[in-house]
């Protein structure tokens, strides 16, 4: 990464309500920053984790598939995942402990 006094740094305007521009100045003071370092800090921050996901996104879709292990088999019916029976009597068996 180049040094930031190496890099052409252009001044911008932005416009932010009171309540924004209050926080800011308060977080920016707490890092003693200055308002501009912070919000280019912050901007710069942001951008580097949307391309960092981005990266990371095309890398996993760029991946081959993998065979599943073992013959392919039928999924289970809903009836054996979701055993209504059992369930119920769970249920009892927890409302007779209380």
């Amino acid at each position: 990464m180049t040094s930031r006094a190496a890099r052409r740094l252009r001044n911008v305007t932005v416009t932010l309500d009171d309540e924004t521009l209050a926080k800011a100045r308060v977080r920016a003071a707490e890092r003693n920053m200055s308002l501009s370092r912070f919000m280019s800090d912050m901007l710069r921050q942001e951008l580097r984790h949307e391309s960092d996901y981005e990266a990371a996104f095309r890398a996993w879709r760029a991946r081959k598939p993998f065979p599943l292990k073992g013959p392919a088999q039928p999924y289970p019916k809903r009836e054996e995942l979701y055993d209504r029976a059992a369930m119920r009597a769970e249920d009892a068996a927890r409302r007779k402990q209380k």
